[in-house]
């Protein structure tokens, strides 16, 4: 059987903590010898607990993690061919350059073989000789450009150069994978920008696998062979920079990676899709009459006169970024974001006009909200860690309720609905929002908020089981808001659960 050429597999991966949360979930990934891979996500999404599986300094709930096809889940950081560089560089300094770079491989013990004098072969653990470690030392400082610098003390460098001390102290251990979390966190734009160079630089010099971590969707562009967008726990997208810039699978992906307008849209005909109230042509093929996410990149709309546009609007704000101004225009109740070489003047009427193949279609995933639901005795309904009002007379046609609470069936019959089990549906724009947290039937955390052109689109997550309501709102709120959740007691939706239903 050939060998193969993933030097790391996760499948399957998860990772649960004491107090029963999920930090990764359903990870699945592979990652060939020498590719540049780069974790992507917002903080807390599980990038860094997953990097620190690989490294061994947690242990994966459950799934296993391969390394060249054997299963290393349960061992220990020191057994791993692996080497981590963090964010803060853990630098010794009280010892020189020489002597940090220096440091693990002064404790390292390698085997060799010898042939007593019967012949017989024996192992022997032994240190490296000074000569062994120096010529290490000196071929790490050539990869990190640093050659010259063995006496200086570490306290004397820039941010920038302890960093690529830092990496030389990983890589003169000769490791198969190099583990980068955050590594550039605490420079500066400049000096990050200088490093990402350094870093593409060594990689293809050592030509062995880098996992780097980062929250900067433009470091991970700029660096990765393979991009791997992680949001709450799951993979998101797996892809080469161009993938998952250009062809983004969901409105997160879009949204994370670089500037982009979302809008609600309907696919009106074959490779025709409207959305701000016009008709344009696309590129992807979807039935007719389904609601997508329709993502266009501001770089992709073109300014034009009134009349030769396919939308027209006022312009409310030009900003020179340096490359490009940045212009926003209200077209109705809409905000559309272009990037351009030209400017515009506020004030000023102008037109847009979008090719089939700035248009990006994806398939809608949040227009109803469903979850298991339970009557209480009060008939309201138990859902999403809450309690709402709701009318019951929905489960039966043509029933009714009696004085004391009791529904009556169109046949006449007298039921207790306590207890009851029921699918409940809710639309995304009949939730609405209230910081009076205990106004509404639930409450929870804003975790995710997208810009879809006239609205928010907002996802509120409960503390207790972590239960989702996505909803839309006009108005900013901030993620981390804590609120209420109030819906309408006509807005819900009610059915029975038919035979088997709890069982999907």
């Amino acid at each position: 059987m050939s060998q193969s050429k993933n030097i790391i597999e996760l499948t399957d991966v998860k990772k649960v903590y004491d107090n029963d949360t999920v930090a990764v979930d359903s990870f699945n990934l592979e990652v060939k010898k020498g590719e540049f891979v780069t974790f992507l996500g917002p903080s807390g999404c599980g990038k860094t607990t997953t990097l620190r599986m690989i490294a061994g300094f947690e242990l994966p709930t459950s799934g296993q993690i391969l390394l060249n096809g054997e299963d290393i889940s349960n061992l220990p950081p020191n057994k791993r061919p692996v080497n981590t560089v963090f964010q803060k560089y853990a630098l010794f300094p009280h010892l020189n350059i020489y002597e940090n770079i220096a440091f693990g491989l002064r404790l390292k013990r390698i085997e060799n073989t010898y042939v007593n004098k019967k012949g017989e072969t024996y192992v022997k653990k032994q240190k490296l000789t000074k000569a062994e470690i120096d010529k290490k030392v000196k071929k790490a400082l050539e990869i990190v450009d640093l050659e010259g610098f063995e006496k200086r003390s570490v306290s004397t460098l820039s941010g920038g150069q302890q960093q690529r001390i830092a990496i030389a102290r990983a890589i003169v251990n000769e490791p198969e994978i190099l583990l980068l979390d955050e590594p550039l966190g605490a420079l500066d734009l400049k000096m990050r920008k200088e490093m990402q160079i350094e870093l593409k630089k060594m990689h293809k010099k050592l030509g062995i696998t880098f996992i780097y971590v980062t929250h900067d969707q433009e470091e991970a562009l700029t660096l990765s062979d393979k991009i791997v967008v992680i949001n709450d726990g799951e993979i998101q997208q797996i892809g080469t920079p161009d993938e998952i810039y250009n062809e983004p699978v969901n409105t997160f992906v879009a949204d994370f990676i670089g500037e982009s307008n979302i809008f609600n849209g309907t696919v009106v005909g074959k490779l025709k899709v409207k959305f701000c109230g016009a008709t344009f042509d696309c590129l992807d093929d979807y039935e007719i009459n389904q609601l997508v996410d329709v993502v266009v990149r501001p770089e992709d709309i073109k300014i034009c006169s009134p009349a030769e546009g396919r939308l027209k609007g006022k312009v409310i704000s030009s900003i020179f970024k340096g490359v490009h101004y940045e212009i926003t225009v209200a077209i109705g109740k809409f905000e559309i974001i272009i990037q351009s070489t030209s400017t515009a003047p506020v004030g000023s009427v102008i037109g847009l006009r979008i090719e089939p193949d700035g248009i990006h279609l994806m398939e809608k995933v949040y227009t109803v909200n469903r979850y298991d639901g339970v009557i209480t005795k009060t008939n309201k309904v138990e859902f999403g860690d809450g309690e709402f009002e709701c009318d019951v007379t929905q489960l039966y046609a043509g029933s009714s309720l009696d004085e004391e609470g009791y529904l009556i069936t169109a046949q006449g019959e007298k039921t207790d609905l306590a207890g009851t089990e029921v699918n409940v549906e809710v639309d995304t724009h009949d939730i609405i929002m209230t910081d009076d947290i205990s106004a509404g039937g639930a409450q929870g955390n804003i975790i995710s908020m997208i810009y879809k052109g006239d609205h928010y689109r907002y996802i509120v997550r409960t503390e207790e089981n972590e239960e989702d309501y996505v909803l839309s709102c006009p108005d900013l709120w901030n993620t981390g808001d804590l609120v209420g959740i109030i819906i309408p007691k006509e807005k819900i939706k009610i059915s029975l659960k038919h035979d088997g239903e709890n069982d999907r």
